[in-house]
């Protein structure tokens, strides 16, 4: 008899397992509150047990042709100057043979397209209920419907409906790191900021990147802008949308901020939200399991949300496939794999203020391995140093050792 699962969230977590799901011959339904698939979001570093899962499902070629390398990154001063740049083969070195940098929007997209043929995808619809016996689950739909299934997957995000309903208030979870995060898809690149490069700018408590990706179909040159900054008025921020608080917070810094700020008044799609994350004492109850975000939330600090997302959803698959009982794949799943998340957590939770330091020595002090691996005689040891140690495939890599700053992605 096939076995149904229902999965909450067509994002990069639910997509994923909807799609090793119907490897194993499981049926899937998603519902995601999303009138149509998402689009944009911010560049991620794609490695460890994400890269390894993506070739197991043999997606990894399609991931690998939307491939971001930069040529250059660059650290901006605020009058735009530059204050130093890391050349690409330095950048390539630094992120290593089994590992990609994406745009989310990307990761869904591939996905997405693996999943549609095969699995019902219900937007525009979320979840209202969750009830529960021994044998099944039944989830009642904004849509007036119910659905009654083998497992409920809640891979709906930090702001989880399925969790809330299921372990209760999102507060008692939430552990918030005193930043927000934006970022968004701009129409053109700006004149400040070269082909093929990514430029930062970081003050105290500020940053700002521009990420060149390549020209559009039409010959336009493409960018993203990515946003992170340090508050003490997380709610009110929220509240007020980015449109509202970017500006409020970005508006004096000059360089390319006012080009970023420009874009978002037209742009499609804003990720904005606050930088948290979530820590649960258990990922599953019944028959009712979290994945990604929703279950382990690591930060884009720790930089390996994507990577989790997917690996997690194929490591649950694994498990489901080898044990006929669900709740006792949930728990070996869950076994093997929370140590990964706890060390992901605690990196994150240990390098928050490597993104918008709280004062100019700690500035410095998180450009100093960057402005020496940019001295060229350091920057070709550090290349064979990187090369020389690359790791075999099935390592849990996530880029050289060190911070993540240090990480050719840069700032996310």
């Amino acid at each position: 008899m096939t076995r149904k699962a229902v999965i909450v969230g067509a994002g990069i977590a639910g997509l994923a397992t909807a799609l090793r799901l119907h490897r194993i011959g499981w049926d899937t339904l998603i519902v995601e509150r999303a009138p149509a698939p998402r689009t944009g979001g911010y560049a991620v570093t794609f490695a460890g047990l994400g890269y390894d899962a993506a070739e197991q499902l043999g997606i990894l070629p399609e991931l690998a042709a939307r491939h971001i390398t930069p040529d250059e990154m660059i650290y901006i001063r605020p009058d735009g100057r530059t204050r130093f740049s890391v050349p690409g083969p330095t950048v390539r070195a630094m992120l290593g043979g089994r590992a990609l940098n994406l745009m989310r929007g990307d990761i869904e997209h591939v996905l997405y397209g693996h999943v549609r043929d095969h699995t019902q995808i219900r937007f525009g619809t979320s979840l209202t209920r969750v009830e529960q016996d021994g044998g099944q689950v039944t989830a009642t739909l904004s849509d007036g419907t119910t659905e009654t299934a083998d497992l409920l997957i809640g891979a709906d995000g930090l702001h989880s409906a399925t969790r809330a309903l299921v372990f209760g208030p999102e507060q008692r979870y939430r552990l918030d790191l005193g930043h927000m995060t934006g970022a968004y898809l701009m129409d053109r690149r700006p004149e400040r900021v070269p082909a093929g490069v990514t430029a930062t700018l970081t003050v105290t408590g500020r940053t700002l990147a521009i990420i060149s990706l390549g020209s559009d179909h039409s010959g336009q040159a493409q960018a993203a802008a990515f946003f992170a900054y340090r508050t003490r008025q997380v709610a009110r921020d929220l509240a007020d949308g980015p449109r509202t608080a970017l500006p409020r917070v970005y508006g004096d810094l000059g360089w390319a901020a006012p080009d970023a700020l420009a874009g978002l008044a037209t742009a499609e799609s804003v990720y904005f939200d606050t930088i948290s994350q979530i820590v649960l004492p258990r990922w599953s109850a019944g028959r009712v399991a979290l994945v990604g975000d929703a279950a382990w939330c690591v930060t884009l600090f720790a930089g390996y949300g994507s990577s989790l997302a997917v690996g997690g959803a194929y490591r649950l698959g694994t498990h489901l496939a080898q044990a006929g009982d669900v709740p006792a794949a949930l728990a070996a799943w869950e076994n093997e794999l929370r140590p990964e998340v706890l060390k992901k957590q605690r990196l994150g939770r240990r390098v928050k203020g490597l993104y918008a330091p709280a004062d100019p020595f700690r500035l410095w002090l998180r450009d100093l391995p960057l402005r020496t691996s940019a001295w060229p005689p350091v920057g070709h040891l550090l290349q064979r140093r990187l090369q020389l140690k690359a790791e075999p495939a099935g390592s849990c890599r996530t880029g050289p050792r060190g911070p993540p700053v240090l990480h050719p992605s840069g700032p996310w």
